[in-house]
């Protein structure tokens, strides 16, 4: 199992988020949500780049912006999902962010674990990872 934030002290494990993201103020939001001692995040700025991401960085938790240019969040998260399916990646915990709640359907019909709608709310951003780490 992957290290959480689940009140223990650290072991000197470092959680990696892997956040897919081309706004620069999102990318600050969940910086600074999310990045401490235990945790560091890691960072694509276009959909097709997040499987080669995953490879390199070995994830604990992978945030898709649902806008992101290119292949977009949705895509990202169904193609994850493929790659898992067919054996070539691990199981990944996927958080898709939304613009609007009335885009949930999105999350649900792309295969992601949570959803999160933008602007984040720092403590709900901390505790769906955290959520997502525990359930690990």
């Amino acid at each position: 199992m992957r290290p959480g934030r689940s009140g223990t002290a650290s072991l000197g494990v470092v959680r990696t988020i892997l956040l897919a993201c081309d706004d620069a103020d999102l990318t600050a939001e969940v910086d600074a949500a999310l990045v401490d001692a235990d945790t560091r995040l890691a960072r694509v700025r276009a959909g097709r780049d997040v499987l080669d991401a995953i490879g390199e960085v070995d994830p604990d938790v992978v945030l898709l912006d649902l806008q992101i240019g290119n292949m977009g969040g949705m895509a990202a998260c169904r193609n994850l999902r493929l790659e898992e399916g067919a054996g070539r990646i691990p199981e990944q915990r996927i958080v898709l962010l939304l613009d609007r709640a009335a885009d949930a359907f999105l999350a649900q019909a792309a295969g992601a674990d949570a959803h999160l709608v933008k602007p984040l709310d720092a403590l709900e951003l901390q505790s769906t990872v955290d959520d997502l780490l525990v359930g690990a």
